[in-house]
């Protein structure tokens, strides 16, 4: 099991970037509520997870990749 907690790690970056849930939902064709439910979650499918990436130019898969090099 890995301890990156990965929505946190979105929901942080979403935060710098000083954008809003709702306007990740829209690039993510959701509600906001899916958004919330995101961030607490601690893995998200490949494919989601790179469309947060390109969506937020931020590769989120460097989280898991540098726990392989420990």
């Amino acid at each position: 099991m890995s301890d990156v907690i990965i929505g946190k790690v979105i929901e942080e970056e979403l935060r710098r970037q000083e954008r809003t849930v709702v306007w990740l939902a829209r690039r993510l064709s959701c509600n906001r509520t899916n958004v919330y439910k995101l961030f607490n979650r601690t893995s998200i499918d490949a494919e989601l997870l790179l469309k947060i990436s390109n969506i937020l130019s931020t590769n989120f898969f460097t989280y898991y990749t540098n726990r392989l090099d420990k």
